[in-house]
């Protein structure tokens, strides 16, 4: 198919698909072809440049070696202005003094430090519309987290820095109006990820925000004392600090409540994902942290949650250590209706993989499921599942890079410049195909932010990736297969209008699928909210299960593949 051929005006409204008197409307797009239908290998290009996406992050790598240089930083694919294709905000530092003072708090100077907000166009490509829209932001940027928090139907931003966080409200005109004093939640020090969830179902998002460090431009020496061996500092050096939750009061102002609902352990947080892991209708929530052991979050039900990492098998490696936990997806790879976790981290730890055992445990499978081997030298950053080549079974594409620029020369046998990791689902296991899947597999970067979606609307899952201190990269899926796809769009009414924590199942004759919709995981970076299921062989999907957030239970059936459908919460 041709780069985004079917716009807005494509949507129709179909007939009442379910017993409970849904709306469903749909996106209709052509089938493929029977020359689409040949097999093929794996197949991504990177049009960033093309597309008029020209973002560069600026770093600000200094002699002093802060450990700020190395971290940022993020990206987000979502619909801002609603005309049904999706745009990109790419997250941006700020200028650091070589030195810098204790207590400084780095602010942007210039254009060049601005973060970016591009609107892709009809034709497919992208404008910049950061000043119309006024989110230059201010300090050195981390992350961002997109979510319709006052559910008026449009999307939301949080982004996330050293030197103060923002609320950006959508306004609807294209415009951005900064809420956070209003909001109250400008938080402080250094912030990360972010992640919107409604932790208690009560219809409005509520947002958590990851801290990384007790952490200050202190000139710490750290590596060996020679010309060309000074090194970022490790993470044991600084001391953890808790994550902020806010609950959101429904009039525009959220309040702190992680001491309330037991959510004020502190951590070293990179990554937030979530899902209902032990199936008992509440969302919980692992957090990603480096160096030291990761959480998982009980939601208990009774609006109060508990760390149960280490009883449930994910707070250390299969060896009983500790790693640098960095991005993290929360999702059901092997189709067993249980979702289970991938975590990146460095060189020589390999990435971990729990598989849900569905008794409240998790099993640690970096080496049954092949990922431990083909990344125990790499060091992964964003990292997300994906079915490239709709097959139904969940891929997964990873940012790779690492932190220490110096590390080649301690090292040898490791990089800090990496390619990306492009490993396919065979169903028992996963098998690296990067090699294979295009040339953009064969650059090395200093890969850091991962957002996925189908920013072409061509039913292939596509992801745009951030490098630190280098360029945004946009790898379009040209994936050709006779696989058909199913992408949904939920709106809530009741539940949050995002359907942010809604879990969707769906059928067909050889498979059973479920996702939950987020545009959390990864690392720093938000996705497109749509869920996309590979349907494989089926034209058709025998039904598709909605659970929302409210507790409404949705039943669609025989819906038709090879379609972008809006589904609305039933209103009663």
């Amino acid at each position: 198919m041709g780069f985004l051929k079917f716009g807005i005006n494509n949507w129709l409204i179909v007939a009442l698909l379910a017993s409970c008197a849904n709306v469903a409307t749909a996106q209709q797009l052509p089938a493929q072809t029977s020359e689409d239908a040949k097999p093929s290998l794996a197949k991504f290009t990177d049009v960033a440049s093309t597309l008029g996406l020209s973002f560069q992050h600026i770093a600000s790598h200094t002699s002093r070696k802060y450990l700020i240089e190395t971290m940022g930083s993020g990206v987000a694919l979502f619909d801002y202005d609603n005309d049904g294709r999706l745009d990109v905000f790419a997250v941006n530092g700020a200028p650091v003094n070589d030195p810098t003072p204790k207590g400084t708090i780095p602010q942007k100077t210039g254009p060049e430090h601005w973060n970016r907000l591009y609107h892709q166009k009809q034709n497919g490509t992208f404008e910049d519309v950061t000043e119309k829209a006024g989110l230059a932001g201010v300090g050195y940027g981390m992350g961002v987290a997109v979510g319709d928090y006052d559910n008026d139907g449009y999307e939301d931003l949080y982004v996330t820095a050293y030197g103060g966080n923002k609320l950006y409200h959508n306004n609807g005109d294209g415009t951005f109006t900064d809420v956070t004093a209003k909001a109250g939640v400008g938080a402080s020090g250094w912030s990360t990820s972010a992640a919107w969830v409604d932790l208690d179902n009560d219809g409005l998002l509520d947002l958590i925000v990851l801290r990384y460090l007790q952490w200050d431009f202190d000139d710490l020496w750290c590596g060996e004392h020679k010309e060309g061996y000074r090194a970022y500092c490790h993470p044991d050096s600084f001391k953890p600090v808790a994550a902020l939750v806010y609950h959101n009061d429904g009039n525009g102002h959220f309040t702190e409540f992680s001491q309330k609902i037991g959510m004020a352990k502190p951590g070293k947080g990179l990554g937030i994902a979530f899902a209902d892991y032990d199936r008992d209708g509440h969302v919980d929530i692992f957090i990603a942290n480096d160096s030291m052991p990761e959480f998982l979050y009980h939601n208990k039900g009774d609006g109060t949650f508990e760390d149960v990492a280490l009883a449930s098998g994910v707070a250390l490696d299969g060896e009983g250590h500790t790693y640098a936990g960095m991005g993290v997806d929360f999702a059901d790879y092997n189709n067993d209706g249980l979702p289970s976790l991938v975590v990146t981290d460095l060189a020589s730890q390999m990435y971990a993989v729990y598989r849900n055992r569905g008794v409240g445990s998790f099993s640690y499978e970096s080496y049954p499921s092949g990922i431990g081997r083909m990344t125990m030298a790499h060091s992964g950053w964003g990292v997300h599942f994906l079915d490239y080549d709709n097959d139904g079974w969940e891929d997964l594409l990873i940012t790779q890079g690492h932190d220490l620029d110096t590390i080649e020369v301690t090292f040898p046998h490791l990089h800090y410049r990496e390619p990306m990791l492009l490993a396919r689902n065979t169903g028992q296991g996963f098998v690296d195909v990067s090699a294979d899947a295009g040339s953009v597999f064969h650059e090395a970067w200093v890969g850091r932010g991962l957002a996925i979606g189908d920013i072409n609307n061509d039913g292939r899952m596509d992801a745009v990736v951030t490098t630190n201190d280098g360029a945004l990269h946009v790898l379009q899926n040209e994936t050709l297969t006779a696989n058909h796809w199913l992408t949904l769009n939920l709106i809530g009414h009741k539940s949050n209008r995002d359907a942010i924590g809604a879990e969707v199942k769906v059928i067909t004759v050889h498979l059973s699928q479920m996702a939950t919709v987020t545009t959390a995981s990864s690392y720093l970076s938000s996705s497109d909210k749509r869920v996309h299921f590979g349907l494989g062989v089926e034209s058709v999907a025998q039904s598709i299960e909605i659970h929302w957030p409210s507790g409404i239970r949705q039943v669609l059936k025989d819906v038709k593949a090879d379609q972008i459908l809006q589904v609305d919460e039933p209103t009663r």
